[in-house]
């Protein structure tokens, strides 16, 4: 992952003012990637309190608050190709600026929704401005930093989403215990105020010096499909029944026009994303790990929050600290996963973290109502571990894989795998959740009034809501057969989850380059290759 001390130094292709405050810039890049990160994370320890009735939440079904995920994931995802090419062709700080003051709007008007419509509605502009922030943050690194240095910089930009993990379900469970649920959208805009004023400040300016054109029918196309994909999977779950004629027509229709998308970009003269890549193995690998690892952990993000705020009884503040762990993994282990790279490879360093990931989710098949404190911690820890092997070497290996004038594309197509996979990890991981979930809780429902039956089995909220409104001494069989039918759904889960993990392990055991043997030094190139376009 870095050139041998031995080899004699390239010609510098960065700027020596800009390479001064190199580590200056990362800051400011990592500051705004954890906005992104932030809002995310702060968002997983609010749903139970999203789900309840006004005046405490807004009354989300489970459905609605996995749009409320999704409206985000996919606009994020559909835009990100077009985010990079206009970041490689008119400037990356233009359009990092651009999309942290709409993500900021976003937020600002996220927190005064007053309908769950509302709401995803406002989570999708604000997935709109993300798209133009985070993979900026990447190509605008990639460009600050020279080669031997990029993996050190990526480790320690991966770590902040690990500090953003942390800051965020303990800065939401602060807020959700002081302020109304739509704080925890408001406490973005002055993180933005600040990021911008230090982004035109700090942060200079990159583009591709020979930018291709943008490919309008091929962001329309990725952005139809994947809608329609995930709408099916969802009311698949929903339904609880995947040979529902609508389901049935949303998941075919979003499966031929991502083909059709495929199609398109292979024949297109400036695709949206660049098919050759995918030729290159470790290329492949790399972003096929990216998409099945955080389609595993989201999926189980998205339950855990349930399991630890309405099984479990903790407070939102409580829920964000025990993912401390997790946090503290990634933040201490992936400034530091190139040194084991270094040592033993991409490929083992990688498949061990795959299997890490795998271990801990397969943990929560074990979990009960009393599964003690600690090992909840342990587990957690375990997973952080994992990713912190796995996504620095995964996203050096995407990065590195392209010219540094392309860097915005690369971080694009990074990105777009990272969110899709986290996208159809809730779809899908949330329908199975729903699906079996409906199927135990269904025979509990006898002394449920006949016209709330429905809508006391679609989620384990909208149970316990109903349990309540039954009283005390009527309720209390049906939470505790809520608590059951949801821990029984929830071990199903985990393990569909830890199957996808391993999955992954096979990949990047297949397809990623083992440890890399020290070159023989080189003689400095005559002609310094031609440099990107960078300007303070």
């Amino acid at each position: 992952m870095s050139i041998p001390s031995g080899a004699p130094a390239a010609a510098p292709r960065v700027p020596e003012a800009i390479h001064r405050r190199r580590w200056w810039i990362l800051t400011v890049l990592m500051f705004s990637l954890l906005i992104v990160v932030l809002d995310n994370s702060i968002l997983n320890v609010a749903v139970k309190t999203i789900a309840s009735p006004a005046p405490t939440g807004i009354g989300a079904t489970q459905s609605e608050l996995e749009w409320a995920i999704n409206s985000y994931t996919l606009v994020f995802a559909g835009l990100l190709f077009t985010a990079g090419l206009l970041g490689d062709r008119i400037g990356r700080k233009k359009v990092l600026l651009a999309g942290t003051l709409v993500f900021g709007a976003g937020s600002a008007l996220a927190a005064f929704s007053a309908s769950p419509g509302e709401l995803i509605t406002w989570r999708a502009l604000m997935g709109f401005g993300a798209a133009f922030v985070m993979p900026a943050t990447l190509a605008v690194l990639m460009n600050v930093f020279e080669r031997d240095e990029q993996p050190k910089a990526i480790g320690i930009w991966a770590g902040s989403v690990g500090l953003g993990i942390a800051i965020g379900p303990i800065t939401g469970g602060l807020l959700l215990e002081h302020f109304w649920w739509g704080s925890i959208f408001l406490v973005n805009v002055p993180v933005v105020v600040i990021a911008l004023v230090a982004m035109a400040v700090l942060v200079p300016d990159s583009r591709d010096p020979k930018p291709g054109k943008v490919d309008p029918l091929g962001v329309a196309l990725s952005i139809v499909g994947l809608v329609l994909l995930v709408y099916g999977i969802i009311r698949g779950g929903e339904l609880a029944d995947f040979t529902d004629t609508t389901v049935l027509l949303a998941i075919v229709g979003g499966l031929l026009v991502l083909a059709g998308f495929v199609w398109h970009e292979k024949r297109s003269s400036h695709p949206a994303i660049d098919i050759s890549y995918f030729r290159k193995p470790a290329f492949s690998a790399a972003v096929a790990a990216i998409a099945l690892v955080f389609f595993a952990l989201m999926g189980v993000t998205f339950f855990s929050a349930f399991y630890l705020q309405s099984v479990r009884g903790y407070t939102a503040l409580e829920s964000g600290l025990l993912i401390l762990p997790l946090a503290a993994a990634q933040m201490i282990f992936a400034p530091r996963a190139r040194l084991v790279v270094d040592r033993f490879g991409a490929r083992a360093v990688c498949t061990v973290g795959m299997l890490l990931v795998a271990a801990g989710l397969a943990s929560f098949a074990l979990f009960d109502a009393g599964t003690p404190v600690w090992v909840l911690c342990l587990v957690f820890f375990v997973q952080g571990t994992g990713m912190a092997h796995i996504m620095p070497p995964v996203t050096v290996a995407v990065m590195q894989a392209l010219p540094r004038e392309k860097a915005g594309s690369g971080s694009a197509v990074n990105n777009t795998f990272r969110q899709v996979g986290g996208a159809l990890g809730i779809a899908v991981l949330g329908s199975v959740l729903s699906t079996v979930y409906r199927g135990d809780i269904e025979g509990h429902l006898d002394a449920v009034p006949a016209g709330a039956r429905d809508v006391a089995g679609e989620s384990i909220e909208a149970t316990l809501g109903v349990a309540e409104k039954l009283g005390p001494v009527a309720g209390k069989p049906l939470v505790a057969a809520a608590n059951d039918a949801f821990i029984s759904a929830m071990h199903v889960t985990a393990l569909g989850s830890a199957a996808v993990a391993l999955i992954g392990a096979a990949v990047v055991a297949l397809f990623l380059p083992g440890r890399t043997p020290t070159p023989a030094p080189e003689a400095p190139a005559a002609t310094p290759p031609a440099r990107d376009r960078v300007s303070p």
